[in-house]
């Protein structure tokens, strides 16, 4: 078991005495109750997530990750994987699956890193909805400024991190 699973089952066992102490079993059970709702909504897209995951590590020769992705792919590497995370659909149950399938396949940290920061800045399929609520203006001046930073992120890391995935 690794340290943020260790963490998340003190910290849940230590609101769940909390809540016990302050409130009472009902509140708890409500909580508990509310907590297993949301996992049983999101349990379809986890599966689903973690099958696709597992099959692109079966699939994809790791010997191409290396060579797009690996640790000496440099700006290469950093503008594919950023191409990646912007046209990943989806939250994390659905990109930190890949960015971990690709890591387990040789991607270097710096195309990682780009990846995960251009999936969280310049996610794709999120624009329709930003434009709806924000406008076109907006969303493209918010996509004008962070456009560097999945690109900066990923030399930051594979300059200063190594080029190891």
């Amino acid at each position: 078991m690794d340290s943020a699973t260790i963490i998340m089952i003190v910290l849940a066992v230590a609101l769940m005495v909390f809540t016990y102490q302050r409130d009472g079993g009902d509140v708890l059970l409500a909580g508990l109750e509310r907590g297993g709702r949301t996992l049983w909504g999101i349990l379809p897209l986890l599966l689903a997530a973690f099958v696709v995951a597992g099959l692109a590590e079966s699939l994809i020769p790791k010997e191409l990750i290396a060579s797009w992705l690996g640790g000496d792919s440099g700006w290469k590497g950093i503008f594919i994987a950023s191409g990646i995370g912007a046209i990943t659909p989806g939250g994390p149950f659905v990109s930190y699956p890949l960015v971990a399938v690709l890591y387990k396949s040789g991607a270097g940290i710096g195309p990682l890193v780009a990846f995960v920061t251009a999936w969280s800045l310049w996610a794709l399929s999120r624009l329709p909805l930003e434009i709806a609520f924000v406008g076109t203006r907006l969303t493209l001046i918010r996509l004008a400024s962070t456009l560097i930073f999945p690109p900066l992120a990923g030399w930051i890391a594979m300059t200063f991190f190594g080029h190891s995935g």
